[in-house]
């Protein structure tokens, strides 16, 4: 069990960003990542969708043995990893934004979630909100088009740069000193997004957060892999590949990138 690789799954490329911080924490692991970039964003479609697509990526992993899923994408994670742990008999990972520590940090008592509508709107944000943010403003802001821009290669865009603005121009015009990334294709835009805010303004991601739990539940269950040799790492996707390439700059020999209309 414990030489079978971890799974991953995304919307799309974003939760590559997960990726990067959970194999340089465990770079003996194997790795199979899977990006549903044809049906990205799941952040504009209903609980039942993500749900079902959810399922759908889970089988998929399982049948290339995976021993434990990381759901590398928010609005998965907020609207289907209840579901999803009842149903499939491994361990699940998942991701919210990281709204804690941003609350307990602020000076200006005001923090922005820059999210999809589909994590906004979850039960599970509203109640992580309601439990460690109460206190303090907390500016929600969906960052309606910038998935499409990043999963359609066009990172640093002037379209790109021009929602950034107006997006994060809404959090700072109300003092927020901390700005939380809810969607893992965000971290992408992180030279971008301190290029507008400057050194005052701290952002946050989940990444590390969730290569460290990552790491604890496979020690948890002795299933940290032994064999110190390379690691063998595979990306599917049913979009772009040349996207995907970009995005996981510099390969090498042990990444696979394959094509599959799963």
């Amino acid at each position: 069990m414990s030489n079978q690789p971890i799974g991953f799954f995304d919307s799309g490329v974003g939760g590559t960003s997960i990726w990067k911080e959970v194999h340089q924490l465990l770079p003996f692991e194997h790795t199979i990542y899977l990006a549903d970039s044809k049906n990205a964003p799941y952040g504009e479609k209903s609980k039942e969708t993500i749900l079902s697509y959810s399922i759908k990526n889970t089988e998929f992993l399982l049948n290339k043995g995976c021993k434990l899923i990381v759901v590398a994408c928010n609005t998965a994670t907020t609207n289907a990893i209840k579901e999803l742990r009842s149903m499939f008999d491994v361990p699940f990972i998942g991701i919210e934004p990281a709204i804690k520590p941003a609350a307990l940090n602020s000076k200006t008592n005001a923090i922005g979630i820059l999210a999809t509508k589909g994590t906004l709107s979850s039960e599970l944000f509203t109640r992580t909100s309601e439990k460690f943010a109460s206190h303090i403003t907390v500016v929600e802001q969906v960052g309606e088009g910038l998935v499409e821009l990043i999963e359609s290669g066009k990172l640093n865009s002037t379209e790109t740069k021009k929602l950034l603005k107006k997006y994060i121009g809404t959090m700072l015009a109300l003092k927020t000193d901390y700005i939380v990334l809810g969607c893992t294709h965000y971290p992408y835009l992180i030279p971008q997004i301190k290029e507008i805010v400057g050194p005052e303004v701290t952002i946050i991601d989940s990444g590390n957060a969730v290569a460290l739990q990552t790491k604890n539940i496979l020690s948890q269950y002795s299933m940290l892999n032994s064999d110190k040799t390379k690691s063998r790492h595979h990306f599917f996707t049913n979009g772009t590949i040349d996207v995907l390439s970009t995005i996981l700059e510099p390969l090498t020999p042990e990444m696979l990138i394959k094509y599959e209309d799963f």
